[in-house]
């Protein structure tokens, strides 16, 4: 599109007539407007669902610059505390997001290498350009809301319509920058998996400081809390332009001078930094994914040459190899993480005790993990439904890397559970439960993968795209699929509990009734499956083919 408007909007007699235009930045901004108005040419709900997010950031900045206005009539110290960690908190924001998540730059300064621009100009029309978008709207608009909060004389206001300036160009240059680095070190799709997976890591590690202050007795606590976290931000690069009225305003004239001395220097790098990349961006093309070459036939070569074995090595290789697969596997120690920091933030369970949860948690989730298996297939299930693959070999197949990671998770990390409570009597109870709820997960799977396949992101999207054919059924087969685990693994669970909390007896008990269940839970939902997989092979591969 980009290239569409260029030709239209620039006269063609010559390259030197196109350099002249493309110097204007508002050239370019009217391009951005171009690409944005675009959106809204896509389907009636998509159209729908983008008015509705920009109704949703208009009412947000509507409070957040009635806040701010409201702020004025407040003593200066607390006011000054919340708008520096705020300042900086958006001002990361711009930073880190792009290298985080990745963003797709509609201005890609590639795209006008044929145009021959001074990079000066080209730097400094596509800065001007990004100004363009729903966030940088909303910051600057909140940036002058700052001038009326610190209102409180001419030449304070003054200099926080100075230091709102600064601070939006540092949001604006970040995120260029930001922006700029995610599309050249991660312009292959595993790359942009990778930082995906890592991205929502450290949205799932940092939920337990997030609980944390949500619990904080702000009444009491919360005001200090912030003035400790704010006197810390105001040195930094992102803080430094939020602090400086703030500081001018509660008479730390000398903090300030700093403060402004940090807020100029900061866009100034930020430009020479961007101003490099967009000069090392024009010359130097996108980088290509590596072709990695598989010596050997790899699991084909070990696992038995029957049918299962062919299924089970084609099922190893996704799992090693995919990153829809991995980006799960990544997921399941990290979601006890989450819920033990919740209990122990609010002191639900006694410490103590949260040493037992970690590993049924995963295994869980381990044995939930395939409930959709045939889906990641997509038309390539094509290859079991024409060759005639047994129902019961592709079942067995499907389960042989998930248990090939499960059981030794469960037999080590019962070991390492029971060795952190510090009573080993557990160490029974502990198996019996994992395995139950592995092996019953995996039963279960054997079963929905088979009569429920719902759609998952293609090969090559990004394990966190879902398609937008996913709705009522893919949840409640998600769920029902959880409840059924837990209701298997229940006989284990009631008697490790008891073996716990009163006589150790029944800890024997709950090994038992672990392995039993789970042996019997497997054993029928792989049977049960391998007759539903040859009774629906058609219909499989027609939800496959109408999901492509």
């Amino acid at each position: 599109m980009a290239a569409q408007f260029l030709r239209v909007t620039l006269p063609r007699p010559s390259a030197r007539g196109a350099r002249e235009l493309l110097q204007d930045a508002p050239l370019l901004m009217r391009l951005k407007l171009a690409l944005l108005g675009g959106a809204f040419r896509r389907s009636p709900w998509q159209v729908v669902g983008l008015v509705i997010a920009c109704l949703y950031g208009a009412f947000a900045t509507v409070l957040l610059v009635a806040g701010l206005i409201a702020a004025r009539l407040f003593d200066a110290d607390p006011v000054r505390n919340v708008i520096i960690v705020a300042g900086t908190a958006v001002t990361t924001g711009f930073l880190l997001l792009p290298l985080v998540f990745g963003v797709d730059d509609t201005l890609d300064p590639r795209r006008f290498a044929p145009f021959g621009i001074p990079t000066d100009r080209l730097a400094a029309g596509l800065a001007a350009a990004s100004v363009v978008s729903v966030p940088a709207a909303v910051t600057a608009v909140c940036s002058l809301a700052t001038v009326i909060t610190w209102s409180r004389g001419f030449w304070l206001a003054v200099l926080a319509l100075i230091c709102a300036a600064l601070g939006f160009a540092t949001c604006v240059l970040a995120a260029r920058v930001a922006t700029a680095v995610a599309g050249f070190v991660l312009d292959t799709r595993r790359a942009r998996d990778l930082t995906g997976v890592i991205g929502v890591l450290l949205v799932v590690l940092i939920s337990p400081l997030v609980l944390s202050l949500v619990n904080v007795d702000w009444s009491r606590d919360g005001l200090s809390a912030v003035g400790v976290l704010a006197d810390i931000l105001r040195w930094s690069p992102m803080g430094a332009a939020w602090a400086v009225p703030a500081d001018t305003a509660a008479g730390h004239g000398g903090a300030a001078a700093v403060e402004l001395l940090i807020a100029l220097a900061t866009p100034a790098a930020l430009w020479l930094a961007w101003r490099a990349l967009v000069a090392h961006i024009m010359v130097t093309p996108g980088r290509s994914a590596e072709v990695k070459v598989y010596p050997g036939l790899g699991w084909f070569g070990v696992l038995p040459a029957r049918p299962w074995g062919a299924v089970a090595a084609r099922s190893l290789s996704y799992w090693m190899r995919d990153p829809r697969y991995w980006a799960s596997l990544v997921m399941i120690p990290i979601i006890p993480v989450l819920i033990l920091g919740a209990l122990a933030v609010v002191h639900a369970v006694p410490t103590p005790y949260l040493a037992l949860l970690p590993l049924p948690i995963m295994m869980v989730f381990l044995g939930w993990s395939a409930h959709n298996d045939v889906a990641y297939d997509g038309t390539a299930i094509w290859l079991h439904v024409v060759s005639g693959t047994a129902g019961l070999a592709d079942r067995v197949g499907r389960l042989f890397p998930v248990l090939l990671i499960g059981v030794p998770v469960v037999v080590v990390g019962s070991i390492v559970s029971a060795a952190y409570y510090g009573d080993w009597r557990v160490l029974p109870a502990l198996i019996g439960v994992c395995a139950a709820e592995l092996l019953a997960g995996l039963g279960l799977s054997s079963i929905t993968s088979a009569l429920v396949p719902y759609p998952v992101p293609k090969p090559g999207d990004s394990p966190f795209q879902q398609p937008q054919s996913v709705g009522a059924a893919a949840a409640f087969v998600q769920s029902f699929s959880l409840v059924v685990i837990l209701m298997l693994s229940a006989p284990a669970i009631v008697f490790a509990v008891l073996g716990v909390f009163q006589d150790p007896s029944w800890l024997g008990l709950s090994l038992a009734a672990g392995l039993a269940v789970g042996v019997l839970a497997l054993a029928g939902g792989v049977f049960a499956g391998a007759a539903i997989f040859n009774r629906r092979g058609p219909q499989i591969l027609d939800a496959a083919v109408r999901a492509a």
